[in-house]
């Protein structure tokens, strides 16, 4: 049975078809959030799951209402027609979910410049884009979040090596969060980063050469979504200019057993992260 606590409160997730962007739209779903998903897959794809009509009737069931919007984040016109399109269904948008990711870990001088630009036009552009068309209306809400699934900012030169245009990317996007939280700090909106302390199984991982192996020490996407949802219930004031970890979110709020997400005794400790 769905909850309240979100109810009237509309969530915009970017590449929110499947994986962790779906998983954080079915935790808020499930509290009653309404929830916009701007996703590219109209149809069905042969390597991944779902597509965003098939993501928004899963949000549906799960109790909250859904509004699938297929585009393309990195394309100004898409993002824009999204947020008008909650505004249209929903009055406004009180949450901001930066999920749309590329990643591409060929070494500098095997990586095509398509790939860079790739993580570069969905990662940081996409972000910035989102972003600043929900501003005006978070600008209006109650109770507004901005969440950006990306990392800590970890200068461990081998963070930095061993994929440095993947780095760049997603430490970009954790630079615009921080650099939101600051600029915006007497706006009342929270900006924050989310990242998991582990592999979590998704696609991604799945359609890997080692993605069988790779499978079995992943937690469930659920964790990201058990972590945003503890970070959206969070004020403003209390919550913003942060990099948050999952696990470590879930036990500030009291979580000592993670073995219900999976990924065995020793699940694989995911990137940018010191062991």
């Amino acid at each position: 049975m769905a909850g309240t606590e979100f109810s009237g409160r509309t969530m915009v997730v970017s590449g929110g078809s499947r994986g962790i962007g779906l998983a954080i739209g079915l935790g808020a779903a499930r509290l009653g959030a309404n929830v916009v998903l701007l996703a590219k897959t109209a149809e069905p794809h042969p390597r991944l799951p779902g597509t965003v009509h098939t993501a928004a009737a899963e949000i549906e069931e799960a109790g909250g209402k859904a509004l699938a919007v297929v585009g393309d984040v990195r394309n100004e016109d898409d993002v824009q027609r999204a947020i008008d399109a909650a505004v249209d269904a929903f009055g406004g948008v009180d949450i901001c979910v930066n999920n749309a990711s590329s990643i591409a870990t060929e070494p500098t001088e095997q990586l095509s410049a398509k790939k860079f630009d790739l993580m570069q036009d969905i990662n940081v552009r996409g972000t910035f884009l989102l972003t600043k068309a929900c501003l005006p209306h978070l600008r209006r809400s109650p109770a507004a979040h901005v969440l950006t699934i990306a990392p800590p900012l970890n200068m461990n030169p081998y963070w930095l090596g061993i994929h440095p245009s993947y780095t760049l990317s997603k430490y970009g996007m954790s630079l615009l969060s921080l650099g939101w939280a600051a600029e915006y700090a007497d706006a009342g909106i929270a900006f924050n980063c989310l990242w998991p302390e582990t592999y979590i199984a998704t696609s991604a991982v799945a359609n890997t050469p080692d993605g069988g192996e790779l499978l079995e020490k992943a937690r469930s996407p659920r964790i990201m979504a058990d972590a945003a949802v503890a970070i959206l219930r969070r004020s403003a004031a209390e919550a913003t200019g942060q990099c948050y970890i999952d696990a470590d979110v879930l036990a500030e709020d009291g979580v000592t057993d993670f073995s219900a997400y999976g990924g065995g005794p020793e699940p694989l400790i995911d990137f940018f992260l010191d062991r």
